[in-house]
């Protein structure tokens, strides 16, 4: 068995849900709930959320060999073009990872990503020769005083293994940072410049409260400052602009100091979900009709200038 994401199991025809939005990546997560005790997590030791949910979305179970039937199918129709497994850290998670990405390599040749915790760069190596195409490292947090406060794990250690894995494996690592957790727009900002100099891939998450987790009832990010970190990571990974560009006060984005910006972003794509290509994660941080902090899909010129705006600097 294993569980998917109730947007791809419409996709693959394993549930009828209407969608405002369809995911162009396949999501599945594997490994029961987690070992570890990340304060915003709906699958840590300590969340009182369902076992069938990860942030907003719930994640129902189905026959695994039929899942991956389903999957190449989606693949040949042109409906699926990138698979994602989300790994928990639980007993036997790691060979359990190595046989999902067999049993999808098996069947067709879409690419694989996992988000998983690799112990060492041993465990890097062997699932990039199963066909991992990308390793998400669970970042998620922008410095080590808030890593420690969420997750309660060693930053230096958690770099560290990214980085050996940057040098030897050059754009296979990717990182998932989640806006609000409380750091700074200053402090998450120059890590996606180090995670870019690294050659690392980045992807912008909005912190999104899930009752049950240890931050219930803390708040989401401010728009306006999550659309300067958007647009902050637009122009680093384009090679557009570099954060020491950039103006902060107090830790605040002020001015990115780049000119013509407005024509820059009027395709809207820094508004777009970010990080791996093809991931457009509908509506995992947002509402139907809500916020929408990541658009799934191309935005239309009156919402990339509705974003821009939203921001809340002068142009």
């Amino acid at each position: 068995m294993i569980n998917v994401s109730i947007g791809t199991a419409a996709v693959l025809g394993l549930a009828g849900v209407q969608m405002e939005a369809a995911p162009t990546t396949a999501y599945l997560m594997l490994g029961g709930r987690c070992t570890l005790g990340c304060r915003f997590c709906a699958q840590a030791r300590s969340s009182q959320a369902s076992a069938l949910q990860l942030s907003r979305v719930t994640w129902p179970q189905f026959d695994l060999r039929e899942t991956v039937i389903r999957l190449a199918a989606a693949v040949e129709r042109g409906d699926i073009r990138r698979a994602c497994l989300q790994v928990t850290v639980s007993a036997g998670y790691f060979q359990r990872t190595l046989e999902v990405v067999r049993a999808i390599r098996a069947v067709s040749d879409v690419p694989v990503d996992a988000a998983i915790l690799p112990r060492d760069e041993s465990q890097v190596e062997q699932l990039l020769m199963a066909g991992v195409d990308h390793i998400g490292f669970g970042l998620d947090a922008a410095c080590a005083r808030v890593f420690q406060q969420v997750k309660g794990r060693d930053w230096d250690e958690a770099l560290a293994l990214i980085e050996a894995t940057a040098q030897r494996f050059p754009s296979r690592p990717a990182v998932h940072l989640i806006v609000g957790l409380g750091e700074t727009e200053e402090e998450i900002v120059r890590l996606i410049q180090q995670m870019h100099d690294w050659n690392v891939v980045t992807g912008l998450f909005a912190f999104t409260p899930v009752p049950g987790t240890a931050m219930e009832t803390s708040s989401p990010p401010p728009l306006d400052v999550y659309r300067r970190v958007q647009i902050a990571r637009h122009l680093i990974v384009h090679d557009l602009a570099r954060a020491e560009q950039f103006t902060f006060e107090n830790g605040r984005l002020v001015a990115f100091n780049v000119s013509r910006l407005r024509e820059s972003l009027a395709d809207g794509v820094a508004f777009q979900t970010s990080g791996c290509p093809d991931c457009n994660r509908p509506f995992y941080n947002e509402r139907p009709g809500g916020v929408m902090y990541n658009y799934p899909r191309p935005l239309t010129p009156a919402e990339a200038k509705l974003a821009i705006d939203e921001m809340g600097l002068p142009l």
